[in-house]
């Protein structure tokens, strides 16, 4: 049976257009979902961050206590041999920041964080009770 021509030009259009799409790097703007739990100690947040390493994120703490999460990731699927020829090469590029005002009885010194089993924990200790004394200042 004979197919019209038009009708493979199409096909190959559509199916060129698929393998040789050229565009830029995918951006992905999903937000990780963030547990935040309390307990006697102290705070802990968890995020969501399956794939991701240490290298990935930077956690800081700035002078008016608000915590200041960061995570960037770059992946490149490809492979590198001269017996291959590239149709299609996908890059992925994920970008979040997250902004949370802590609490005022947080120990900024002792913030800690890790990333273990796709999780970044942030531990998030109380200030002892030293450290909660208030002075009182005598007037002279």
């Amino acid at each position: 049976m004979l197919y019209p021509v038009f009708h493979y030009t199409m096909l190959d259009n559509a199916f060129n257009e698929f393998l040789n799409n050229n565009r830029a790097a995918r951006v992905q703007t999903t937000t990780p979902a963030i547990n935040v739990k309390e307990n006697q100690a102290g705070y802990e947040i968890e995020m969501a961050a399956p794939g991701m390493t240490k290298d990935d994120f930077y956690v800081s703490v700035d002078k008016d206590g608000v915590l200041n999460i960061k995570m960037e990731h770059k992946d490149e699927n490809q492979q590198e041999s001269d017996a291959v020829r590239y149709l299609r090469r996908e890059f992925s590029y994920a970008n979040f920041e997250q902004r949370l005002q802590l609490p005022d009885d947080v120990d900024r010194d002792k913030i800690m964080a890790k990333v273990e089993d796709g999780v970044l924990r942030i531990g998030l200790p109380r200030k002892t009770e030293k450290e909660k004394i208030t002075k009182n200042i005598e007037v002279a």
